[in-house]
């Protein structure tokens, strides 16, 4: 169906209920310009991650549920080392931490009672916390991969790796 529709002083045309169709218009309305951008930009990005996610379908467990696993894979791996290595090793560990504690941070909880538990379900050693991240609904911990809190594993891997290039610098 074809309508032309008034919205405040503006007047659009607009298509509706085309089969097939793989485009969308969203148009955005706002008391000030500031308002107008910050939305194109928060949802620039919202659909700059479905198109990724799209593009490469593999997901991870979000809530910072990856961070803590690596961290906990990079402090045991820091114990077969002697040298100086080792204390880098684990600063690197550590700073991993720091996307979960924010996280927390964000979410208004204590962020050392959550890291606490997170390392604790992480350090299970039958591998069943390998999943849990932050819940930002309660102030605990949840299986994220259940909670369908999921993050595209092509963004995790980019994020991982430029912040490592980053402190290499």
């Amino acid at each position: 169906t074809f309508e032309e529709k008034q919205v405040g002083a503006e007047r659009y045309n607009l298509f509706q209920g085309c089969p097939g169709t793989r485009t969308a218009t969203i148009v955005l309305r706002g008391g000030s310009e500031q308002f107008i951008d910050e939305a194109d930009r928060s949802l620039h990005d919202a659909i700059m991650i479905v198109r990724r996610a799209l593009k490469h379908a593999e997901v991870v467990p979000g809530g910072g549920a990856i961070e803590m696993e690596v961290s906990r894979h990079l402090r045991e791996a820091a114990l077969s080392h002697t040298s100086k290595s080792q204390l880098f090793i684990k600063a690197f560990a550590k700073a991993l931490e720091v996307i979960p504690r924010q996280l927390c941070n964000n979410a208004g909880f204590d962020a050392t009672d959550v890291l606490n538990k997170l390392r604790q379900k992480h350090a299970a050693a039958d591998g069943s916390g390998k999943n849990f991240g932050v819940d930002v609904n309660t102030g605990g911990v949840v299986d994220t991969y259940e909670a369908f809190v999921w993050e595209p594993s092509l963004v995790k891997l980019n994020a991982i790796a430029s912040a490592t290039e980053a402190a290499c610098l």
